[in-house]
């Protein structure tokens, strides 16, 4: 899988069914971009949960992409990598003829942390 975030999580397993992905990955609490947001106070930047989406979504349709347009997204906690390191990401994608439709749950426990809906334009090589 390839990744902008090297060394930033790994994903651990997904399941799927039909167009519906849940995929649980594990944040790297030691990886350096805690080290500056925030030293002492570690949180999981919103960009960076953003691209996850974004590299699963490709990882599971084969597909590169580009980000086109993002709404609803609502960060609703925090995520903290030393405490809540692993994540479920429900991704519900469906794909047209250019681009794909992805809508986002991320949360940890029962506690939801990000919802969000992107559409990306598929990119040819």
């Amino acid at each position: 899988m390839q990744t902008i975030l090297t060394d930033f999580y790994t994903l651990q397993s997904y399941e799927q069914n039909d167009g519906s992905f849940i995929a649980n990955i594990s944040l790297n609490k030691d990886h350096d971009i805690f080290k500056g947001h925030f030293p002492g106070n570690p949180v999981t930047p919103g960009v960076c949960m953003m691209q996850i989406v974004k590299e699963l979504t490709e990882e599971f349709t084969g597909l590169k992409l580009f980000l086109k347009t993002a709404s609803n997204v609502k960060f609703m906690a925090i995520i903290n990598p030393f405490e809540t390191p692993d994540l479920k990401l429900q991704l519900d994608i469906t794909q047209t003829e250019e681009d794909v439709k992805v809508k986002n749950t991320t949360s940890f426990g029962e506690t939801i942390a990000l919802k969000m809906s992107v559409n990306y334009q598929k990119l040819t090589s």
